[in-house]
C-alpha cells in the first residue's frame, strides 16, 4: 500500500490531511470491507501522532465509510445489500435534484468550469477499460455531486449527501460494472452541466434526478452480478 504523509502535502491541520488520504484509500479501494483500521498503525503510516487519526476517523464515521464498536475500534464498513443499495439510491433522488435546484439558482462561471473539468476525467475514464472503474472514474465522479452539493450554499443539505454521497461509489468498486456505464455517466454528466449553463434549476433538477434513477438501475444490476458469483 502506498504511503500518503499527511505532513508533506499541505498546510492544512493533520486530521484534515489523513481524512482526505483516507478518504482516497477508501474510494479507490485500498481498504476493503470489513477491514480493521488500528490507530497504531495509521499513525505510523502516516508519519503522525493518534490523535489527527482519531478525528479523521470519527469524521468518516458520519459517512457511514467507516464503523467503530466498542472495546473493538474501527473498522471500514461492510459492503452493503441490494435492500442497503436501494435505499441510499433512494435517498440520493430525495436530496440531490433539490441541491442542483439551489446550485442553479447560484451558477458561477468558476462553478460551471469544476463541473466541466470533471466531465473531461470522466470521459477519459470512460475510454481505460478496467473492471472495477478506474479510479480517476470513480474520483470524478464523486467530484462532480460534491460541487453542486457544495454550490447549493446550504451546509446541512450538503452534510447530508456527504452522509451517504460515498457509499455508492464503494459499492462500484467491488462490481463487475458494464463497460458502457462511463460513457453513459459521462453524457448524463452533461446534460446536468447544460442545465446549469442555461441557468435552469428546473432543468437541471430534471436532469440529475433522471441520471440517479439511471444510475440506481445499473448499480442493482451490478449487484445482482456480484451476488450471482459468491
Amino acid at each position: 500500500m502506498s504511503r500518503t504523509p499527511p505532513r508533506q502535502a499541505t498546510r492544512q491541520p493533520l486530521a484534515d490531511q489523513v481524512h482526505s488520504a483516507l478518504l482516497g484509500q477508501l474510494l479507490d479501494g485500498r481498504r476493503k470491507p470489513d477491514e480493521v483500521l488500528n490507530l497504531v498503525y495509521l499513525a505510523r503510516e502516516f508519519e503522525v501522532s493518534q490523535t489527527p487519526v482519531r478525528e479523521a476517523l470519527a469524521r468518516l464515521e458520519h459517512t457511514g465509510l467507516v464503523l467503530r464498536e466498542a472495546h473493538k475500534g474501527y473498522r471500514v464498513a461492510p459492503l452493503f445489500s441490494m435492500d442497503d443499495l436501494r435505499k441510499v439510491m433512494d435517498a440520493r433522488l430525495v436530496l440531490e435534484p433539490a441541491l442542483a435546484y439551489e446550485a442553479a439558482l447560484r451558477v458561477t462561471p468558476e462553478f460551471l468550469e469544476r463541473l466541466a473539468g470533471t466531465i473531461g476525467n470522466l470521459e477519459t475514464g470512460a475510454q481505460v477499460p478496467d473492471s472495477p472503474p478506474v479510479t480517476s472514474f470513480l474520483r470524478a465522479d464523486e467530484q462532480f455531486h460534491a460541487a453542486i452539493a457544495h454550490q447549493a450554499d446550504n451546509s446541512f443539505l450538503e452534510d447530508a449527501w456527504r452522509s451517504f454521497g460515498g457509499q455508492a461509489q464503494r459499492f462500484r468498486l467491488y462490481a463487475r460494472t458494464n463497460s458502457t456505464a462511463p460513457t453513459t455517466t459521462a453524457a448524463e454528466h452533461r446534460a446536468i452541466l447544460d442545465a446549469f449553463t442555461r441557468r435552469d434549476a428546473e432543468g437541471a433538477s430534471s436532469a440529475i434526478r433522471v441520471h440517479i434513477e439511471n444510475a440506481k438501475v445499473r448499480a442493482l444490476q451490478d449487484r445482482r452480478v456480484v451476488a450471482s458469483e459468491d
